[in-house]
């Protein structure tokens, strides 16, 4: 027998498995591969508590059902970076960082962008792996390795965009950035874009 998930609109059939349903997450991070839209985002599930957001990259595919504020369908190409959603998704999760998962339903509860803005020195430039480490007052504590994806803008100082290769060790830089972090060390995050201070 299917479960039935009513979330205020009408009722649609879940996979007869176990569903994991998150509430107020914020879209993180948006990748498409040909028909398939991958969502990473952040949530909560100990409101007030001092531990990081847990992640996960959502599967968003034809028989996911997508709702905005008002209860009508969205497109996946419609989902942005910092909408915060309810969700509804599989609990059978690859055992990637973060975890990767079929989304059933995504209801966007409201369009609030919150990006950080980072600034430091690079330590460590990752050509291959598209990333870039960066470090405050030669703190190893303040490092934080930021992810590019092909949607990273690099600019030089004067707003000029500029390829990856030509960032290196001991530039100063300003990042955007998400605002999750992963727990690893250094810390993880995407860089949304990247400019070379003078």
């Amino acid at each position: 027998m299917n479960n039935q998930f009513t979330y205020n609109l009408p009722p649609f059939p879940i996979p007869n498995r176990d569903v994991i349903r998150v509430f107020s997450a914020r879209i993180e991070e948006i990748t498409r591969d040909r028909n398939t839209t991958f969502v990473t985002i952040s949530y909560s599930d100990c409101i007030g508590c001092a531990r990081p957001e847990d992640l996960v990259r959502l599967v968003v595919d034809s028989n996911t059902i997508i709702h905005d504020e008002r209860g009508r369908n969205l497109r996946a190409n419609e989902l942005e970076r910092g909408m915060i959603v309810d969700a509804s998704f599989s609990s059978v999760m690859t055992r990637s960082i973060p975890p990767q998962a079929q989304a059933f339903l995504i209801r966007v509860v409201r369009r609030n962008v919150r990006n950080e803005t980072t600034t430091g020195r690079i330590i460590e430039v990752n050509n291959r792996g598209n990333y870039i480490v960066t470090m405050n007052n030669f703190n190893p504590a303040s490092a934080i390795r930021f992810n590019l994806s092909p949607e990273t803008v690099i600019s030089n100082s004067s707003g000029r965009r500029i390829p990856l290769s030509l960032l290196v060790p001991g530039i100063r830089v300003r990042v955007e950035h998400a605002s999750f972090m992963t727990a690893s060390i250094p810390p993880q995050t995407t860089a949304f874009a990247i400019q070379v201070l003078r």
